[in-house]
């Protein structure tokens, strides 16, 4: 009888973008760039290193040329940045990234707050963007607010949908539904995402918040759904800065050791990425969500108390009268 292999799970880590943007104080480039060295040598699958954005928006990632410039490439990892558009592309090509993220949001609300286009100026964008770039890069478009809007609330399903159909429709190699703020729910992952890996035959991921202290949970929808990727961040830092409310993502090394405990495959390190949770948390300076880093492995084992064996044997005295 063959044995099956384990299923793979792929993980994402987000924290030099998704993790970095909203910090109040500006982390030195070289030690980006040592950080990011280090997470290539965990086995992450992909590494959104940076966002090529106006550095006025997001100060915080005002080096991502001399980042993606200054990182060393580690075999198997796809270095990804996102972009806001066009000239954000651009950038990101002459730096040799192997991916662009191309965002949009799911509530027109947010995408107005977020990116100061309608819904239907984004499409445009995004597909101008899609029609030059093809070919000659990969292409992942992330639907913000796929789980709900802070300011608008529940978001339809249908409008979530009907975005991911046309972007599929383009010929991206992926998209990413995204839980901005953390409102997302296992029951409403699973009603969203059941057949969508049928639906979008190409790279599909999943994007959660842990807002609400539902992350992971949200994670076992998404997978009983057959999602098999998931975008994490170092220590669970992370926020969008035009969504009111919103804290950091679902923590990397947490995820990895809750699949790992279930018998999944990862391709992780999980001590190599703790000790890179560790340094995320010293540069920035302040207390981080991660759980793992603190805790240990669930199988990490404790010195019995030095008078156990005293205890046993008053114990046991305690029957004999």
């Amino acid at each position: 009888m063959v044995q099956q292999r384990p299923r793979r799970i792929h993980i994402h880590d987000v924290a030099m973008r998704d993790g970095l943007q909203i910090e109040p104080n500006f982390v030195p480039t070289e030690q980006k760039i040592a950080l990011i060295n280090a997470l290539s040598r965990t086995g992450v699958s992909k590494i959104e290193a940076t966002s090529f954005t106006s550095p006025k928006a997001i100060p915080a990632l005002r080096d991502a040329e001399e980042v993606m410039m200054g990182i060393e490439r580690a075999p198997g990892v796809k270095y990804v940045c996102l972009v806001p558009n066009m000239r954000g592309a651009q950038r990101a090509m002459q730096c040799g990234v192997d991916e662009i993220n191309l965002v949009m949001s799911a509530s027109e609300t947010h995408n107005l707050a977020n990116l100061r286009m309608t819904r239907e100026q984004s499409l445009r964008v995004l597909s101008e963007i899609t029609a030059e770039l093809q070919g000659k890069i990969d292409i992942n478009i992330s639907i913000s607010t796929a789980f709900g809007c802070p300011m608008e609330g529940i978001v339809p399903s249908e409008d979530v949908l009907r975005l991911g159909d046309r972007f599929a429709a383009l010929g991206v190699q992926g998209i990413t539904l995204c839980d901005t703020t953390g409102m997302a729910n296992p029951a409403q992952v699973e009603a969203l995402c059941t057949g969508l890996a049928q639906r979008w035959p190409l790279e599909l991921t999943l994007h959660f918040h842990n807002t609400r202290g539902m992350g992971l949970a949200n994670v076992i929808a998404g997978l009983a759904t057959g999602i098999d990727r998931y975008d994490s961040s170092l220590a669970g830092l992370g926020g969008c800065p035009y969504a009111p409310g919103a804290t950091g993502n679902i923590c990397s090394e947490d995820l990895v050791h809750m699949l790992d405990s279930m018998g999944l495959q990862t391709g992780v390190d999980l001590d190599r990425l703790v000790f890179c949770a560790k340094q995320m948390a010293e540069m920035v300076g302040h207390d981080v969500p991660g759980q793992v880093m603190k805790a240990g492995r669930w199988d990490k084992r404790f010195p019995v108390p030095p008078d156990l064996e005293l205890t046993r044997e008053r114990a046991l005295a305690r029957d004999a009268h």
